[in-house]
């Protein structure tokens, strides 16, 4: 659908010569989409208006439908912008003294288009404006009149569609309201999508992005790799986590001996009553403050033995002196 082959562009200055665009390439298939992005002065717009046909690069060359419009005058250019590609500005550029519908019919009426009317009052109907259809652009917000231009840019039924920061002008929440819309019709129509935007998540939802740095080519890549890209952060921040649960694990388990010496106590606990009633029941049973009286008694028996010990002697001798005395 697109083809685009080293494309340069300068433009002469007081100062000298000034490099807006330096030897870009891409290519881009029928239905698919493509954002265009970088920083302010990075070139971005001005290749819109090649690939366009609005503008004529240096050198290289544009083919749109197989068609090198790098090779063509203006009148050329002209009428394959009419038959094949639809615009959608910043700025809107709605003709202040038409009608909603008036505006997005005016091309299809320059086309000689006899259901113009018909096919105005559907897209805006699509666009959710058909309670607008007779206001001016004076009496629309700024995203009523971007529905507008969109209306008309898929009114004509463009097999590309080019969007220039199609919500700059609008706020968070407007803006991707006609950022769902302007996926929503590329869709449902099979429009190719081309589009200029600072906005890296409506970057990320086309399928290709170029990256543009003060006029040369960054890179061309699959909004997948863009987004496994971005990913990757987020899986190396996943992944300090896990290296976190891991190093926590490896200190559980550091702790678990920790943890396993405290049970052990706790289980000595339980098992000692049991040991002790069986090991210790005779300590428990003579205490010390019992064996002391014991220890001391001791000795007071040893005495009384040793008193009758002495004092058999002596009843001996009573009675070995009884017999004497009766035989006396």
């Amino acid at each position: 659908m697109i083809e685009v082959g080293n494309i340069s562009k300068q433009v002469t200055t007081a100062e000298g010569t000034l490099n807006i665009l330096d030897k870009i390439n891409l290519s881009l298939a029928s239905g698919e989409s493509l954002a265009i992005v970088g920083p302010s002065g990075s070139g971005k717009s001005t290749l819109l208006g090649i690939l366009a046909g609005l503008d004529l690069p240096s050198s290289g060359l544009v083919r749109l439908n197989g068609q090198d419009i790098t090779a063509m005058d203006e009148e050329g250019r002209a009428a394959v912008r009419a038959k094949h590609v639809g615009f959608v500005f910043q700025s809107f550029h709605l003709l202040p003294g038409l009608t909603a519908l008036e505006n997005v019919a005016l091309p299809l009426e320059l086309q000689g288009d006899r259901e113009a009317l018909t096919t105005a009052a559907y897209f805006l109907q699509r666009v959710g404006l058909n309670h607008r259809t007779t206001h001016y652009p004076r009496q629309l917000s700024g995203g009523e009149q971007q529905r507008v231009a969109v209306a008309r840019a898929f009114a004509c039924r463009p097999t590309i569609l080019f969007a220039d920061e199609p919500t700059g002008n609008l706020d968070t929440g407007t803006g991707e309201k006609i950022n769902d819309l302007l996926f929503e019709l590329n869709r449902e129509e099979g429009t190719t999508l081309v589009l200029v935007t600072h906005e890296l998540n409506l970057a990320a939802r086309c399928g290709q992005r170029l990256v543009l740095a003060a006029g040369q080519q960054v890179g061309q890549a699959k909004a997948q790799s863009a987004v496994k890209v971005k990913a990757q952060p987020t899986a190396k921040a996943k992944a300090k986590p896990a290296a976190k649960v891991k190093a926590e694990s490896a200190a559980q388990v550091k702790a678990k001996p920790a943890a396993k010496a405290k049970a052990k106590p706790a289980a000595q606990v339980k098992a000692k009553p049991a040991v002790q009633r069986r090991a210790e029941s005779k300590p428990t049973a003579t205490p010390k403050s019992a064996r002391t009286p014991i220890a001391r008694a001791t000795p007071t028996a040893k005495a009384k033995v040793k008193q009758k010990v002495v004092a058999k002697p002596k009843a001996i001798a009573k009675a070995k002196s009884k017999p004497q005395g009766s035989e006396i």
